[in-house]
């Protein structure tokens, strides 16, 4: 190698240097921090859209149920029933009532004085007069008493006799001096005592003799003997201090009445002077008639109903006291009603009341009852055959209340 060549320096070419695979290249490593930052706000931003959404998910899903429990709520707490429409009856031209028939005249006969009874005339069924004698009474105490009040009496006569004239004498002697004004005043107001003693005795004797006349019991009017509670020999006890006994029954069966309570719906029925037709279940094929006479005048608050008294004729006897019989009434004019079934009825302090189903709300109205069937009753005001009556009300129904028909209406067509 010549000098010449030891002189020359030779000068490399920049090599190119090539960034590895995983290293930076030099020009990113000022950027590399920058890349990072807007990652992370990336990454943060998008992490904090999902947990709102999370979140406004889980508020709107809970509101969404809530408002849906809420809704069902509100409609478990409708209450579903059971509607049935009236049945419309036939217009009403009678009504129909019960009763029983009395005895015009009915009357217990009781002894008025103590003794035994001696004898008896009449027994049960026999027909007697008004003063008939019906039996007799041994009284031997009431006689003894009687003969001891006679001699009281008679005494009592003998000294009004002597002071009458011991009065006249001294009141003839002290007019010329023969004896004192005293004395004679004393004789006078004697005479006076022994008077009003004499009147005494004479009232005794009148009342054992009133009481000896009690032993003979007559017929207080006429009619039929319907009980002979005693026999002979039997004691007979008047006193005050004991429940005396019932001797004999007599009733006067020639005309009966009969009293009926007539509702108040039918009140109008109820004039004096109306005719009334009686059956009863003995004779079915005859009719019997009355008069009503008389009525109350009142209606029983305790049973809505007006007491009447209808008189009835019984010449032959054929009908007996304490008989059941039906009691027709005409109506001064026809009345409709409708028919429900009696679980349909309310008791309040309203008073009786129905419940109605009307544009999904439930409506009381006030009833009023003509009869009562058990299991129907029959309303003649306030229902028409178009409305619709629920059955089985719960105690807690309110009107207003909204209602929810549980099926469709039976026991009667909508007309």
């Amino acid at each position: 190698m010549t000098s010449s060549e030891e002189n020359v320096t030779i000068t490399p070419e920049p090599e190119t240097i090539e960034a590895q695979p995983g290293q930076p290249s030099p020009d990113g490593l000022h950027s590399r921090p920058r890349s990072q930052r807007r990652t992370a706000i990336v990454v943060a931003a998008a992490a904090i859209a999902v947990l709102a959404l999370l979140i406004y998910s889980g508020i709107h899903s809970r509101a969404v149920a809530e408002s849906r429990l809420t809704q069902r709520t509100q409609e478990a707490a409708i209450p579903t029933v059971a509607v049935v429409f009236p049945k419309e009856g036939a217009p009403t031209q009678e009504i129909i009532l019960p009763g029983n028939t009395q005895a015009f005249s009915d009357a217990p006969i009781y002894a008025r004085t103590n003794g035994y009874l001696k004898h008896w005339y009449f027994d049960i069924g026999a027909h007697v007069q008004r003063g008939q004698l019906l039996a007799e009474i041994e009284t031997p105490e009431v006689d003894q008493q009687l003969l001891q009040a006679r001699a009281d009496l008679d005494t009592a006569q003998a000294n009004l006799n002597i002071a009458k004239i011991t009065a006249t004498r001294w009141q003839d002697l002290v007019s010329n001096g023969s004896v004192s004004q005293q004395e004679t005043d004393q004789a006078v107001s004697n005479l006076s005592a022994v008077k009003a003693a004499a009147e005494s005795s004479s009232a005794n004797v009148r009342r054992l003799e009133q009481l000896q006349s009690f032993e003979k019991i007559y017929a207080p009017f006429d009619g039929i003997i319907t009980a002979r509670n005693t026999d002979v020999g039997a004691l007979i006890d008047a006193g005050a201090s004991t429940q005396p006994r019932e001797l004999f029954h007599i009733a006067a069966i020639r005309k009966l009445r009969l009293y009926v309570s007539v509702p108040e719906v039918y009140s109008r029925a109820a004039r004096s002077g109306a005719p009334a037709t009686l059956t009863l279940d003995e004779f079915p094929d005859q009719t019997f008639h009355g008069i009503l006479v008389r009525n109350a005048n009142s209606i029983d608050i305790a049973s809505r109903t007006l007491l009447v008294e209808v008189d009835v004729d019984n010449p032959t006897g054929q009908l007996l006291p304490g008989a059941y019989v039906f009691v027709h009434l005409k109506l001064p004019d026809q009345t409709r009603s409708v028919t429900i079934p009696s679980n349909a009825l309310i008791f309040r302090k309203e008073g009786l009341q129905v419940g109605l189903v009307r544009n999904g709300k439930a409506e009381l109205v006030p009833v009023k009852i003509s009869r009562d069937y058990g299991n129907s009753v029959e309303i003649v005001s306030g229902l028409q055959s178009t409305d619709a009556v629920i059955i089985e009300p719960s105690d807690s129904l309110v009107a207003g209340m909204p209602v929810r028909l549980s099926s469709k209406p039976t026991g009667g067509s909508k007309q």
